[in-house]
């Protein structure tokens, strides 16, 4: 298995298509067609290799989480986590999310994503967040109570955090979480 970081400004055309064919052929989604719509530069991208084939993929983008009583948190979103069908279940993703991880220690306070296989990330060192999320807009908070599967890592920079307390992230165009 050979997992390395690379930057989004430094995947080629070709790279980009098949960490494209990797996530639609994990999640069978083809809204991944647009991933790089989403991500133009900026991101660490985790790449798994058998040989020369990718078999998994995650990415880093920088978002801004504020549990509260802190400030704003440099924060690494983490998305796209996907691994090729056939290598599912063989430690390829959790690879990915440990390269990830060290790759973004430094550079960010806090990690985070949004799953439905909490189960998976608690076994690499994730925690559910418990209280009330909500997304901050230019009108103000925008409550998400019906928001499960909100997941932190805490990096060497990361405060100490009450994870029954609330916690907001900035909204984005098409998605809060």
């Amino acid at each position: 298995m050979r997992v390395t970081t690379v930057r989004t400004e430094e995947l080629d055309a070709a790279l980009r298509e098949t960490i494209i064919e990797v996530c639609i052929a994990a999640h069978n989604v083809e809204d991944f067609k647009r991933l790089f719509h989403h991500v133009p530069s900026g991101g660490w991208h985790s790449l798994a290799f058998d040989g020369d084939r990718l078999v998994g993929h995650a990415v880093a983008t920088t978002r801004w989480l504020q549990p509260d009583g802190h400030p704003l948190l440099k924060t690494a979103y983490i998305d796209a986590v996907s691994t090729l069908p056939e290598y599912q279940g063989r430690g390829w993703g959790s690879g990915v999310m440990r390269v990830l991880a060290a790759a973004i220690d430094t550079e960010y306070q806090v990690a985070c994503l949004e799953t439905d296989r909490e189960g998976f990330y608690s076994r690499l060192g994730w925690e559910s967040w418990r209280g009330p999320l909500a997304g901050r807009s230019d009108d103000g908070l925008v409550p998400t109570p019906d928001q499960h599967g909100v997941m932190v890592l805490r990096l060497s920079r990361t405060p100490e955090l009450d994870f029954d307390a609330g916690m907001t992230i900035e909204c984005q165009a098409e998605r809060i979480w």
